[in-house]
């Protein structure tokens, strides 16, 4: 018998709490899982299961090697992933969970070129501006925009982009034009409902002091496009990132206001599923992402 096959079984009778569990998980009979498990313990000379007729539970030492057996068969598992990795074409299918606006502005152009140059991939593209839980919802990786909080997730960054503070000309006539930080409060202000500060809008005034600046407008939406889509309707002021008003504000259709503000840069990332070896149809993704984003700033949208 194989140290990693009485490895795997040791480790599925602790999971399943039973060997009964464990030969169903393994596809194996009981008797084999059993003997395994036997020959593990007679290999090391220690038991490493507490038995009783209603549950197995792992004994001190047990538990310890538990931890232990499960980084070990980790490594082995990722050894086998890298030497197919590197034998296999790009090849299979991708599901990536992408911000609405930025994926149907920038994605998907990008996406496009990509299918051209490999045509043994398929993409599938889920747009939807919450946080995506990618294991768990079965994706292989997202575009997430902003600072991450810390996770198991790898992340890569794409680009920078900035935020902008932005209104319609029309607006501005009726309700007067900002000139400070303090000023904004007397405005409606458009809330995204997704955004990490809550209900708050976080700027920098020119003299580098962080400032927060309540948001409680009439309208508030968890999509950027439909806030500044109102913005432009006249109704308040939208907080949002470069590459989503630069069309606006180079059609006259949008103003920066307070544009004498130290910019605040966001980065668009793609963050995928921590495991030491890509599969190669991500991997080649994300390269691909990465050379097309290349040198794009802050305002470069």
């Amino acid at each position: 018998m194989g140290r990693l096959s009485e490895m795997e079984a040791f480790i599925a009778v602790v999971d399943q709490g039973g060997f009964t569990d464990a030969a169903r998980r393994l596809n194996l009979s009981k008797s084999a899982v059993s003997k395994h498990v036997a020959a593990l313990e007679e290999r090391l000379a220690v038991r490493l299961l507490n038995r009783t007729t209603r549950r197995v539970n792992p004994t001190e030492i047990g538990l310890a090697f538990y931890d232990r057996a499960i980084a070990v068969l980790k490594d082995a598992n990722e050894a086998d992933e890298m030497v197919t990795a590197m034998q296999s074409d790009p090849r299979g299918l991708l599901r990536i969970s992408a911000p609405v606006s930025f994926g149907l502005r920038h994605l998907m152009p990008v996406i496009t070129e990509f299918l051209a140059a490999y045509p043994d991939v398929s993409v599938n593209v889920v747009f939807e501006d919450r946080f995506t839980e990618l294991v768990a919802e079965g994706y292989d990786a997202a575009l997430r925009i902003g600072t991450l909080e810390d996770s198991s997730l790898k992340m890569r960054t794409l680009a920078r982009a900035s935020m902008l503070l932005l209104a319609a000309p029309g607006y501005l006539e009726k309700h007067g034009t900002p000139r400070s930080i303090d000023e904004l409060s007397q405005h409606t202000l458009l809330h995204y409902s997704l955004m990490a500060a809550g209900n708050v809008w976080r700027l920098t005034s020119p003299s580098g002091e962080e400032r927060q600046v309540r948001v409680g407008g009439r309208l508030t939406a968890n999509n950027g496009e439909a806030l500044l889509q109102a913005a432009a309707r006249g109704l308040g002021i939208a907080y949002a990132p470069s590459f989503m008003g630069c069309e606006a504000l180079k059609s006259g259709g949008l103003v920066q206001l307070l544009p004498e503000l130290p910019a605040r840069d966001i980065g668009v990332h793609i963050v995928y599923p921590e495991g030491r070896y890509l599969q190669p149809k991500l991997r080649v993704l994300i390269d691909f992402l990465a050379e097309h984003f290349k040198g794009r700033g802050p305002i470069d949208w």
